[in-house]
This record gives structure tokens, C-alpha cells and sequence, in this order.
């Protein structure tokens, strides 16, 4: 789920930030203590999301440095009303894992101005992948965390996920026109209007292809994710699933899709009245 893995950024000279210290791992503190410590003082840490992959090590980061934590807030905050009902019925989220513990020292909101020395990064709220998710806007550039990466789509997994959302996102990065995008895993991306263009024509192409099947009758999940997903192994159906199930909650939430009962992981779905 995060390739060679995750991505930790460190911004500034002697007054220094850190973007997602990344998973509860000993030796990568260490690496971090060491840089920190030869370079300058760490005055803030910034979190994309509270996965697993990205935020644990913040607290331990946090208490070697006095550095405070900052992000839009614990893993709960930023989920819309229909994710919250999923949740409130027992459904979990699937990926990376939940940091359940995460509490920020300081919240961010969309837009809030960090300083870092005479500079000034940006928190840009970007949920869609997770309700907390923010990317943060610096010198022109963005670190993008899970949002947009240029080797992998991202996974969006209800109620945690919100595909929904997640395309508004992805609007909104897109007018922000940055030069260059430093993801959460993988190499930076160097043409953003082109990698943010293609992963919005890769979801309305799913989007297109769940409408097409549903034209033939209802179906469940599973028999979508075997029509749609011919070309992957039967081992990643699971998490393919997971991605059918985000595109039906949003084409419910639209009123394209109908479901029977109610739009859950086991329901059987088929075109709306007004469907295509």
C-alpha cells in the first residue's frame, strides 16, 4: 500500500519543519534526532493524515524536540454526515490503518498560514482519502501526502475514504497550479496539471464502468469488482472493492444508483430511476 514507503520532508534551515514523520519506528527517529540536531532546531511538525504510515512517530518526534504537532485535527474530524452515519453503523475502513491515538497540539484549518522563519506554508484541507487529510503549500510547491502520487492512485476506502470528496479535492489542488507536488510515497511530480487531469479521468472512467454494468441489472459489489477489475489478481478484489463501494456511495449520494437495502458493503445496487 506505500510502495518503497513513506515520505518524511524536512523544511527550512536552522528553523526547521517536519512533514509526516512517518511510521512508530525507532531508527528512522534516530535519522530524524540526527539531521535535526546537526542543522538547526525543530520548531513544528505537520501531518498530512493520521494513517499509520504517517503519523505515529509525531508524539516521540514531538517529545525529543518540544516540537509542537500540528493538523486539521484527530482522525475523526473532516468526515461529511453520510461517511459518519457508515461509521456509526460499524463499518471500518480498509488501507493503511487508522491512527486511533493521533491528537494534534494545534489544529489547522483550510488556508491557515504556518510560519517557518520569514516564510510561510500554507494548509490546503483536502479530504477525499481521509477526512483530516491537508496538503501544505511552500514556496510554490505542495506536498500533496496521500492525495495525488505519481506511481499509484489513491485508495479511497469509506467511511475513512470519501470519493465524493475526494474529486473536489483534486479540483481544488488543481487550481492552486503548483510547479512541482512532493508526495506522501514515491517520487515528486513534476507536471501537476497532468498527473491531477489523469487521476480524474481514471475515476470517471471506474465511475463510467460501474454505470455501463449496472445498464445490464443489479449487481453486488463483488460481481462488479469481477466485470470491472479484470486485469488484477483475485487477491487485491478485496481492496478493489473497497474503491467500487466508494464510487456507489457517491453515485447514491448523486441520486444515479439505488441500492437494496440500504447502500452497504453487502447491498445489491442498480440504476436510479434517473440513471444513465
Amino acid at each position: 500500500m506505500t510502495g518503497d514507503g513513506t515520505n518524511t520532508y524536512i523544511l527550512g534551515h536552522k528553523d526547521l519543519c517536519v512533514i509526516d514523520p512517518g511510521p512508530d519506528d525507532d531508527s528512522h527517529l534516530s535519522c530524524l534526532l540526527d539531521h535535526v540536531q546537526s542543522h538547526g532546531s525543530l520548531r513544528m511538525i505537520l501531518v498530512t493524515h493520521s494513517h499509520l504510515d504517517h503519523s505515529p512517530l509525531a508524539r516521540k518526534l514531538a517529545e525529543q524536540t518540544g516540537a509542537a504537532i500540528l493538523a486539521f485535527g484527530d482522525s475523526l474530524a473532516g468526515r461529511s454526515r453520510q461517511m459518519e452515519v457508515l461509521a456509526r453503523s460499524g463499518l471500518a475502513g480498509g488501507g493503511e490503518g487508522v491512527d486511533a491515538t493521533f491528537r494534534p497540539d494545534r489544529t489547522l484549518g483550510d488556508g491557515s498560514s504556518i510560519p517557518l522563519a520569514q516564510e510561510q506554508i500554507r494548509a490546503i484541507w483536502t479530504p477525499g482519502h481521509f477526512g483530516n487529510h491537508l496538503c501544505f503549500a511552500w514556496r510554490g510547491a505542495i506536498f500533496s501526502g496521500d492525495h495525488v502520487m505519481g506511481w499509484s492512485s489513491t485508495f479511497v476506502s469509506p467511511p475513512d475514504g470519501d470519493l465524493g470528496a475526494y474529486m473536489r479535492s483534486l479540483d481544488k489542488l488543481a487550481a492552486q497550479t503548483p510547479r512541482r507536488l512532493y508526495p506522501g510515497h514515491g517520487a515528486p511530480v513534476d507536471d501537476p496539471d497532468a498527473r491531477i487531469a489523469e487521476l480524474r479521468s481514471h475515476r470517471l472512467m471506474r465511475e463510467h464502468a460501474i454505470l455501463s454494468e449496472l445498464t445490464q441489472g443489479a449487481h453486488t459489489i463483488p460481481q462488479l469488482v469481477a466485470k470491472i477489475y479484470t486485469e488484477i489478481p483475485d487477491t487485491l478484489h478485496h481492496a478493489a472493492g473497497r474503491n467500487v463501494y466508494a464510487h456507489l456511495l457517491d453515485l447514491h449520494q448523486r441520486g444515479l444508483v439505488k441500492s437494496h437495502p440500504t447502500p452497504c458493503p453487502d447491498a445489491v445496487f442498480m440504476l436510479a430511476e434517473n440513471g444513465c
